[in-house]
């Protein structure tokens, strides 16, 4: 995990909700790809591991450490080994100080055991307790148990090279040298011992790849290995070898993976995947590859570095965040993030279709402060209590509502949410929605996003409180439902203390489909009911309905978002007679084609004009009115104006062209080559570079490419009213994404 070094990984294409929520707006898997009961190292076979299986999306909360030999110095952060040897760092300062200079007092006298300059003896050497020291595998483990945790491990290696098991690959381990101790082995012992799930980190891609840029050439063969000196080779051989033993000894739930893995050789990627999946299935189990770069993405689990998405996600996604902003490894002075911080994100990543493997900082003689656990022990708390609404949960159609916004990519910082902020979850069987309040909001709340002209709650039962004891409810009287919401009344004040509280809405059958705010809905019976599906913009062929849960011939009632249409279509791919539909349609046997829809298209309604507001600043596209052809495209607070308000007009092969109200001009990608080169407008001229491919990537925000350049329009982050509108590789990022709002 680096701190020190600035470093923005995001997942291309890893955002967006997939084209289809089955089943009353509720995510489903599709139809799964069988497993082959035999892997084989080439990517067609790896490809259909089901990367996130049932027991994983129901655990939610898992715990790992940065602890080892850079957990010593205490300073600066876990990429000490790294800084140490960088002149002038604030590390390389400190060791010459405390130390001396590097290449007379190197990084493996931590492993070895050397003298300070003051005379003091310092090795990585924890003892366990009951060997008269302060570690205590067992103790570590129910803490984690305490937490709410259900899958935890070490960081088994970090990208110093130095191995926290008995291995027989590398001599620089934790039985051989330092502690005289296989960590990884009694993690192991004691984790299980818990019934968690056992998660092993590995670092090690980096070790070989750049960790040690500053660090001198060695001409010993064994320092060669723990400095990453031994030669591309040999280096990927490693590599593979150790994730081996790693799987061999310790049978890992999830082999976790750090970044860089795109540097090794892609043979031993593929075989390394191979070998976890195939061993696995001789063990009967399921498991969890993960990855932040290096695979495909598709039979593994991506990683968001301390971050998330700004929306609902999928394929179902993991972040690893850690209690403190200035290091993963304990250092003197760490400062830590406030248990609703950390909470609050955890339930926003739950929301959105997501796990969160929290990170603490033990001291090097095995003690876990106080104060970090003081941050674990409040999830715990809120996950005793209310667990039932996040563990065993799914993401609903909708991840929630409020002023807070969390996420946005890779390295986004945790937020603590206001009594505003609600986030959604929903029962396995489709019956229960969890409202999770992140404050209590007073003697009544509205939901917004239950408003009747998006949900039908004729089917809603019961709302309840959940009470302070797991299993307890407080029942509330009926809400009441208008345009505006939900209106739930709560106790006069507060029943109890918590940092969140969670509203149980129970349904006699399946949770209504919600009307999305962008696309449409489709319903399978008349009057919006019946099996639906929740369908964003895009093209839908009778397999994708019959995916989406709906099949040809099936649906007899539609619902488009305000300023969208819906072209249906008797044949398959978008083939023989065509419907258009541009606003709500309860019955469609009125227009004589109930059950006659074979392929439909989502659009946007040519003749609606929509503000395009950024995701990130709320600022509105601009075309600055009559300006002359070539023009930058701007931004600017929304004030009405026919300058921010645009036509999304579909073109073929899937593209649209975007039309500006004052001036007629459309947007332009203008041939722009490189990442912040600026959006123009022009005359329609029927070129590619003035069609762009809109995406739907979840909860009414899209990203806008040009067919051309390949670049999506870019708000710039938070920048001023008046600023340029520019072009970049889309990553994810919240800057790139766009809502559109009817006008």
């Amino acid at each position: 995990m680096p701190s020190s070094f600035n470093r923005r990984h995001f997942l291309a294409g890893a955002t967006g909700v997939a084209a289809a929520a089955v089943a009353g707006g509720i995510f489903g898997s599709g139809t799964a790809q069988a497993a082959p009961s035999t892997y084989t190292p080439d990517w067609n076979s790896v490809d259909q591991h089901p990367p996130a299986p049932e027991w994983f999306q129901d655990a939610k909360f898992g715990i790992y450490f940065h602890w080892g030999v850079f957990s010593v110095p205490a300073y600066d952060n876990e990429w000490y080994p790294r800084n140490m040897y960088q002149s002038g760092s604030n590390a390389n300062q400190h060791h010459i100080a405390t130390y001396g200079q590097p290449a007379a007092w190197p990084y493996h006298n931590f492993i070895n055991g050397a003298q300070d300059l003051a005379g003091n003896f310092v090795k990585f050497a924890p003892k366990l307790k009951s060997a008269g020291g302060k570690f205590d595998p067992d103790e570590w483990a129910q803490l984690f148990v305490d937490a709410g945790a259900k899958f935890a491990g070490p960081v088994a290696e970090h990208h110093d090279g130095f191995s926290m098991w008995n291995s027989q690959v590398n001599e620089w381990n934790s039985v051989n040298k330092g502690p005289g101790l296989d960590l990884l082995q009694l993690f192991t012992t004691a984790i299980r011992a818990k019934n968690l799930k056992l998660l092993v980190a590995m670092h090690h891609a980096y070790n070989f790849t750049g960790f040690y840029q500053y660090a001198p050439a060695q001409t010993d063969a064994s320092l060669k290995k723990l400095y990453g000196q031994l030669g591309a080779t040999a280096e990927n051989q490693l590599w593979y070898d150790k994730l081996k033993e790693v799987i061999d000894r310790a049978q890992p739930d999830i082999l976790w993976q750090d970044f860089n893995l795109s540097a090794v050789d892609e043979a031993q990627r593929l075989k390394f995947l191979s070998y976890y999946y195939n061993q696995a299935n001789s063990w009967g189990r399921e498991v969890v590859a993960t990855y932040k770069d290096g695979f495909n993405g598709k039979g593994e689990v991506f990683d968001y570095e301390r971050g998330g998405p700004a929306d609902l996600t999928t394929p179902y996604w993991l972040t690893d965040d850690s209690i403190s902003s200035s290091s993963w490894c304990y250092t003197q002075g760490i400062g830590y993030y406030s248990i609703p911080q950390m909470l609050h994100s955890f339930i926003d990543r739950v929301s959105k279709n997501g796990n969160m493997l929290l990170n603490i900082a033990p001291m090097a003689d095995g003690t876990i402060p106080q104060a970090q656990k003081d941050i674990l022990l409040g999830i715990g708390d809120h996950l005793k209590r209310f667990g039932e609404s996040i563990y065993a949960t799914r993401a609903w159609t909708e991840y929630g509502e409020g002023p807070t916004k969390m996420g946005g990519g890779s390295f986004t910082t945790p937020h603590a949410g206001t009594a505003q902020d609600i986030r959604f979850t929903r029962n396995k069987a489709g019956n229960v929605l969890y409202a999770t309040v992140l404050g209590w909001p007073g003697s009544s709340l509205t939901i917004k996003t239950l408003s009747s002209d998006r949900i039908n709650l004729s089917s809603l039962s019961s709302v309840k409180l959940l009470g302070t004891t797991a299993g307890t409810y407080i029942d509330l009287p009926a809400p009441a439902q208008s345009s505006s919401g939900l209106t739930v009344t709560l106790p006069s004040s507060a029943p109890y203390s918590a940092n969140a509280y969670v509203l149980k809405l129970t349904f006699s059958g399946t949770i209504p489909a919600l009307q999305p705010l962008g696309g449409a809905v489709a319903f399978a019976d008349v009057n919006y009911t019946g099996t639906s599906a929740v369908l964003p913009l895009g093209d839908y062929t009778t397999a994708g309905l019959t995916s989406a849960g709906l099949g040809a011939g099936s649906i007899s009632s539609l619902r488009p978002a305000p300023g969208y249409q819906v072209i249906g279509y008797s044949g398959d791919n978008f083939s023989g007679t065509a419907w258009t539909f541009t606003a709500a349609n309860p019955d469609l046997r009125v227009t004589g084609n109930n059950d006659q829809i074979a392929s439909l298209r989502v659009q946007f309604n040519p003749a609606t004009y929509f503000r395009l507001t950024n995701a990130t600043n709320g600022l509105a596209l601009d075309s600055g009115g009559n300006v002359a052809s070539g023009s930058n495209l701007k931004q600017w607070t929304w004030d009405g104006s026919t300058n921010l308000q645009w036509r999304a007009e579909a073109l073929d092969g899937g593209y649209y062209r975007l039309v500006n109200r004052t001036n007629g001009m459309v947007a332009d990608g203008w041939g722009a080559t490189a990442n912040g080169d600026p959006a123009r407008q022009a005359a329609w001229n029927g070129g590619s570079n003035q069609q762009w491919k809109i995406v739907a990537r979840g909860g009414n925000r899209y990203s806008i490419a040009n067919r051309t350049t390949g670049l999506v329009l870019d708000g710039g982050g938070d920048v001023a009213s008046g600023s340029v509108t520019k072009q970049w590789t889309y990553d994810g990022s919240s800057n790139l994404l766009w809502v559109f709002t009817a006008q």
